[in-house]
Formats: structure tokens, C-alpha cells, sequence
């Protein structure tokens, strides 16, 4: 019995390390996946993404500060609020992912975009965004404090996560107005409504 009982719990140990490791890897492709939307189609268009992320990008286009430590910065206390309610999985895997978004935002800020169409930034750097934060969200991760929000939010109300998202960066995306212009903060509301389709869509 005694040796059945250790069995037991090795496989299961053995369980959750693999289990985690997967959760790792995905959350580290789909932060990798969001910093490459972000530098090699929105940003260089002056195309913002929402939430957090999007006021780090107009923190970092006003001050000439990497978006990555903005990142960092804003995101602390909403990782606080995650952890009291989604646990020590939630933080340590959101920790990573905005880790590795800012690292690779870092290594990609001297590459050019790879476009300045318009469509191609809205339905590719839209649903790479949407693909990339959706994974995350998916593997038990958050890219941003919105979305932690959003996660909270949606566990007590009909409203997905994208939905809700949605409404927070309504805000964010009437600020852009005034600081990108017209044509650029409506190029980042259609991209922005792609990504959040496809989030909606990799959560699932």
C-alpha cells in the first residue's frame, strides 16, 4: 500500500513538471509572438495595441523610453491582484511572459517593420497579436493587467475576456486620437478588433 502511495504521488509530480514546462513553452512562443506584432507591424506604423501595452506605447513614444520597461513598470500592481485571486501558477507564468515580451520587444527595436500597408497591419499584426496574448491567456498566463481584469471580470459576469477588453481600451484608443492622429488610432481600433476576435478564438 505504502509503496503504491509513493508511486502514486511520483507520477503525479511527475505530471505537473511536465504540465508546467508545456504551460512554458506555449506562454513563451505567444509572448514571443506578441512582441514580434507589436515591433515589426504596430508600433513602427504607430499603431497602438490596448490595455497596458497600449499605454506603455504612448508612454515610450512620448518619452523616448523602451516600451518594455513601461511594461514592467504598470504591470506590477495588477500582477499583485492576480496573485491574490489566481494564484502562484498565474503570477510566475505572467512574470515569464512579460519577461520574455520585453526581452524580445528589446532585441527587436532596431528591425525595421516589415510593412507600412495598412490592411497587412490590421489582419496580420492583428491576428498575430490576438494569437500571441490568446495563447498566453490560454497556458494560465497574462500579457497585461487588463487582462487580468478581464479574466476576474468575465468569471462573474456573460462577458468574455475579449469583450471586456474591449471596453477598457475604449478609453485607451480615444486618447490615441490626439497623440498618433485620426487614421492612426482607427488603423489601431481595427486591428485591435482582430486581435481581441482571435484572442476570443484561442481561448476557446
Amino acid at each position: 500500500m505504502y509503496r503504491d502511495r509513493v508511486k502514486y504521488y511520483a507520477i503525479n509530480k511527475r505530471t505537473d513538471y511536465t504540465s508546467l514546462l508545456k504551460r512554458l513553452l506555449f506562454v513563451f512562443c505567444g509572448a514571443m509572438l506578441t512582441a514580434i506584432a507589436l515591433q515589426l507591424l504596430l508600433m513602427k506604423n504607430n499603431v497602438i495595441d490596448g490595455g497596458i501595452v497600449g499605454v506603455s506605447i504612448i508612454l515610450s513614444h512620448m518619452t523616448s523610453i523602451e516600451v518594455g520597461f513601461f511594461l514592467l513598470l504598470i504591470n506590477t500592481p495588477f500582477f499583485f491582484i492576480g496573485y491574490s485571486y489566481l494564484g502562484k501558477r498565474f503570477i510566475l507564468l505572467s512574470l515569464f511572459a512579460i519577461f520574455i515580451l520585453s526581452f524580445f520587444t528589446h532585441l527587436l527595436e532596431p528591425v525595421p517593420s516589415i510593412t507600412q500597408n495598412p490592411l497587412i497591419v490590421i489582419f496580420l499584426g492583428g491576428g498575430l497579436l490576438g494569437f500571441g496574448v490568446g495563447t498566453v491567456i490560454r497556458f494560465g498566463g497574462s500579457l497585461d493587467g487588463t487582462e487580468i481584469l478581464a479574466i476576474l471580470f468575465s468569471r462573474r459576469s456573460s462577458f468574455s475576456i475579449g469583450q471586456i477588453v474591449m471596453f477598457f481600451n475604449f478609453f485607451i484608443f480615444s486618447s490615441a486620437i490626439f497623440i498618433f492622429g485620426l487614421k492612426e488610432a482607427v488603423v489601431s481600433l481595427a486591428t485591435f478588433f482582430i486581435a481581441y476576435k482571435t484572442i476570443d478564438y484561442t481561448i476557446k
